[in-house]
């Protein structure tokens, strides 16, 4: 209904009314309001009534799986699962776990759906689901399988047929999420030392560690090239502090000489001369220039 006006407004209106109007136009005009008003209110309604047919239509779709039960979402979750159908599969686990909380399949519905939404390329959510996982089962036997599952899915390997076919590996890329994976495979070789995961977990650390180590020479390169020469060698050192046994360190080695010369350091240069020598008695870099590289690609290093 319409709000009513108070009783002061409404005796001032009748009040001014009656000094220019009749009693009988009066009637009339304030008829023909009510009748407006009328017409506005039923309009209003049906204007409400529309809208909320329009929401119940859009939010009650209706949820097939609502009335199946906990094994039958169990196995047609593990259907879409084995179907490759990723996508529907993490959602189903979804379900299953958010329903049945409490059921026998629960726990092994949140591992599922972490490994659906990786292979369904959906980061974030797996990252839910398989931290989700860590901190409500400690005491699970699979455990040290959703420590490797967090690696895999923070290592993310899969750079796209772009980065095949230019050759770009890790250490091209944002060093954060590749710090992240090397902790989770960490946890899986120092906890889980047994683990059937742990072999390819420790593969998978010593290629984080030497991918990190390129990134740093990379930088370390990029400055040299500038004539940045005091910040080349603050990189390339810190390759050899952090990563001695990596591959990059031949490179940092080199950079760091061809630095401290050109910064007329000339005993520092001449020590890190020797340590070069010393460490690479083989190498052609001196000569050169350049590292040689091995022709197998990083992708090729999970296809032993």
């Amino acid at each position: 209904m319409p709000r009513l006006e108070s009783l002061s407004v409404m005796s001032d209106v009748i009040s001014d009314a009656s000094l220019r109007l009749t009693g009988e136009s009066f009637r009339q005009k304030l008829s023909a309001f009510w009748g407006l008003r009328s017409i506005a209110l039923v309009f209003s309604l049906f204007l409400a009534l529309l809208i909320l047919s329009g929401c119940a239509g859009s939010e009650g779709q209706k949820d097939d799986t609502d009335r199946w039960s906990e094994a039958r979402l169990y196995s047609e979750a593990t259907d879409k699962l084995n179907d490759a159908d990723f996508a529907k599969c993490g959602k189903y686990f979804d379900k299953l776990e958010a329903r049945f909380p409490f059921g026998p399949y629960s726990q092994q519905a949140q591992i599922n759906a972490a490994y659906c939404y990786w292979k369904a390329q959906e980061q974030a959510q797996a990252l839910v689901a398989v931290d989700r996982f860590i901190k409500l089962h400690q005491g699970s036997p699979n455990l040290d399988y959703a420590y490797y599952l967090k690696g895999l899915i923070t290592f993310n390997d899969d750079l796209g047929w772009l980065g095949k076919f230019t050759g770009q590996d890790l250490s091209e890329r944002d060093p954060k999420a590749a710090k992240e994976a090397f902790e989770s495979f960490k946890t899986v070789v120092e906890r889980f030392p047994d683990s059937k995961y742990a072999p390819d977990a420790l593969d998978r650390m010593r290629y984080i560690v030497n991918s990190l180590a390129e990134a740093d020479v990379i930088v370390a390169r990029f400055y040299y090239q500038r004539g940045a020469y005091l910040a080349a060698a603050n990189r390339a050192q810190l390759v050899i502090r952090d990563y001695d046994r990596a591959p990059a360190v031949e490179e940092a080695l080199y950079i760091l000489i061809n630095s401290y010369q050109k910064l007329g350091m000339v005993d520092l240069s001449n020590d890190a001369a020797r340590i070069f020598k010393l460490n690479f008695p083989d190498s052609q870099m001196m000569l050169t220039g350049q590292r040689v590289q091995k022709e197998r690609r990083w992708w090729q290093f999970w296809n032993k």
